[in-house]
């Protein structure tokens, strides 16, 4: 068995999902990312770190051709690692208006990539690492959003909702087998990124909470993605992950 451990990160390619991506890069991790596009001077970091790193240029949106990739990698004979972890970071935020007003193509597309990728991806993994007999874990990237409602936000809210709550149904499944992978849904608090550059632009008309979003950046009250990974990275190597299958960073 390699002494390895393997993380396995959507969205790697900026934000808080590149700054995980960069801080997992050490000695004794194998580190595959998946995103839509490849990130030259991650792979220059990851030799320089002497971390194993592997990129897979792809669209979430396309869930099932990810999620099968992965079960076919992971399947190869002899690949085994001392622990493996699927952190499902990537999502989007469509045009925000109410929903009465969205492009149904871009209603799909959200929730393919915010709610049925991650869903997908978990059960590729879980299925393909069952039998190694390592510790696993699964750290699904929610939102505060997830647990309260918001206007011209539905398709968001209801992929991170969706999310935590199809995270408390694996929990129970896990916990009824032997060596069952440890998981939590987790709220990474406010942080500025591009996310957050959307929602302040967004039409006030349109977004009644627009103003909220411009206080939290005005305010000083956004960690920058470097600081959310930390903490992030932090929760998940905490030694009662999983013991909350819902959580906050901030709690």
């Amino acid at each position: 068995m390699a002494d390895t451990h393997l993380y396995i990160l959507t969205g790697a390619s900026r934000g808080m999902g590149l700054a995980m991506a960069q801080q997992l890069l050490a000695p004794g991790h194998t580190l595959l990312c998946i995103s839509r596009k490849e990130n030259a001077a991650l792979a220059a970091q990851a030799a320089q770190a002497g971390c194993k790193l592997e990129q897979w240029p792809l669209d979430l949106a396309h869930s099932r051709e990810a999620a099968a990739m992965l079960r076919q990698w992971l399947g190869r004979p002899g690949v085994r690692h001392a622990g493996a972890t699927l952190i499902n970071n990537a999502g989007m935020i469509p045009r925000i208006a109410p929903l009465s007003d969205m492009d149904p193509d871009d209603l799909a597309q959200a929730l393919r990539v915010g709610l049925e990728a991650p869903m997908a991806l978990c059960a590729a993994f879980l299925a393909a690492t069952e039998g190694w007999g390592v510790p696993r874990r699964i750290l699904n990237i929610s939102s505060g959003l997830g647990r309260r409602p918001m206007a011209s936000q539905a398709v968001y809210c209801a992929a991170k909702a969706g999310m935590d709550h199809y995270t408390r149904c694996l929990a129970l499944e896990e916990a009824h087998k032997p060596k069952g992978a440890q998981v939590c849904s987790l709220a990474p608090g406010v942080i500025d990124t591009d996310m957050q550059v959307q929602l302040r632009g967004a039409d006030a008309a349109a977004f009644p909470d627009r103003a909220r979003f411009e206080q939290l950046k005005n305010g000083g009250q956004l960690d920058s993605p470097e600081a959310a990974a930390r903490k992030v990275l932090a929760y998940l190597n905490r030694p009662d992950f999983g013991s909350e299958p819902v959580a906050d960073v901030r709690a």
